[in-house]
């Protein structure tokens, strides 16, 4: 099975994903056959003109087998590779209908999360950009009209006057570098992150910003746990769903710490030993999954760890913007202060010489 990092890239959206999955649901509960499901998805997106759309790929193939895995197998680049094994055993045990309604659960969690990282990184960015900008305004159209000025009124290019504007200057020149560093930085690193760097990329921001590698822990357990309650809702024993587990995973670190789960209970120890050894999750949970075992809710136990520590990501995303947002605001409040007064001062201290 490969892991999530050997993935192809697909051209779906955790939105898309999760509607897909959910019409493919309501038709089989419907008494539709499959053929039918599959053409009335093809139609409409044909009449919106979306002719290389991924639903229109699926129709031959599943006119011709009858199988939704085989015609997304033959068009894989499209499709995640644990949407398609999963397709593939709801067909060989008869429930599909299941599976694509937990499906659709998992990929509106993805789509969540997504949106929230999306938010997180886009607005800093854009916050940083009009820094930038407003600042360079300043300094190359604002601040020589005012140094002509003030020379006008007899300030010279030395004494207390002159000071402050090359104190002013150098400020505003020093954050506008430092600030346009950073954006570039981040430009770079998110470029990276869609090539074959990504998970080099990942490894150095958890080493450089703790913050970063908090998050990134809480959303690898989010994912696994959410695909292991997908899996365990939908009838697989346990390590059935560990075994598959890394097929949707990107992160290396969560692929490792599933991996030392399988081989301790390849040893003979129970789900919980394995679990607690691998540090996946907070020992709390951990007892939770052990009394959730006993009680015979297990499935249930481990999509509400998937939604806690989905609403622990979004709450730390959440802080960060919060952070950040205020810091740049203050900067932008002391740097155009800054130049302002050293613009001012020398004016006001003319004008009252007058």
């Amino acid at each position: 099975m490969a892991s999530g990092a050997e993935q192809k890239k697909n051209t779906m959206t955790s939105e898309e994903l999760s509607s897909f999955c959910d019409q493919i649901a309501l038709m089989l509960s419907s008494g539709m056959t499959l053929r039918d499901g599959v053409e009335m998805l093809a139609e409409d997106e044909t009449k919106e003109k979306a002719k290389n759309h991924p639903y229109n790929d699926l129709l031959p193939a599943v006119e011709e087998t009858g199988s939704l895995y085989t015609a997304l197998k033959e068009n894989e680049e499209k499709w995640p590779q644990y949407m398609i094994e999963m397709v593939g055993i709801g067909e060989e045990t008869g429930r599909l209908e299941d599976i694509m309604v937990n499906l659709s659960s998992y990929y509106q969690r993805e789509g969540r999360i997504r949106s929230a990282a999306v938010s997180a990184v886009t607005y800093p960015i854009v916050l940083g950009v009009m820094l930038v900008v407003i600042i360079g305004i300043l300094l190359w159209r604002v601040l020589p009209v005012f140094q002509r000025v003030l020379e006008s009124l007899g300030v010279g290019s030395s004494g207390s006057g002159s000071a402050l504007m090359r104190i002013g200057t150098a400020a505003g020149w020093i954050v506008l570098a430092l600030i346009g560093m950073l954006v570039i930085a981040v430009v770079v690193i998110l470029v990276l992150m869609k090539t074959k760097q990504r998970a080099k990329v990942i490894a150095f921001l958890k080493k450089a910003c703790p913050p970063v590698r908090r998050v990134a822990e809480k959303l690898s357990s989010a994912r696994v746990a959410g695909i292991l309650g997908l899996m365990l809702s939908s009838g697989f024993p346990m390590e059935n769903a560990l075994e598959m587990a890394p097929a949707a995973l990107t992160d290396e670190e969560a692929i490792a710490k599933v991996n030392t789960i399988r081989d301790h209970m390849m040893q003979d120890e129970t789900f919980s030993e394995a679990l607690a050894q691998s540090g996946l999750f907070a020992d709390f949970h951990n007892r939770m999954l052990k009394v959730g075992a006993v009680s015979g809710h297990e499935p249930q136990v481990m999509t509400k760890i998937a939604e806690i520590y989905e609403e622990q990501v979004e709450d730390d995303l959440g802080r960060l913007i919060s952070i950040i947002e205020p810091t740049l605001v203050a900067l932008l409040c002391v740097v155009i202060g800054a130049i302002l007064l050293s613009v001012m001062l020398p004016m006001a201290g003319v004008l009252s010489a007058m």
